[in-house]
């Protein structure tokens, strides 16, 4: 499923294509944690579902810390 977030950290839309269904987005936005519902994607894949953050914004982010 292609999932649209807008980042937390730039502003910009972002896609990513993630083996999600719709029920498991309801779930989540219902409440249940983001690792139980998708404890099969990584923390970054997670991490995008919540925030919007790409792995390369993250790494732009914090690389000087």
């Amino acid at each position: 499923m292609i999932i649209r977030r807008r980042s937390m950290f730039s502003g910009h839309e972002n896609t990513m294509d993630l083996p999600v269904t719709q029920e498991q987005l309801d779930r989540w936005a219902d409440g249940e944690l983001v690792q139980s519902v998708f404890s099969f994607l990584s923390p970054a894949e997670r991490e995008f579902i919540m925030t919007g953050v790409t792995d390369e914004e993250w790494n732009q982010a914090f690389s000087g810390l």
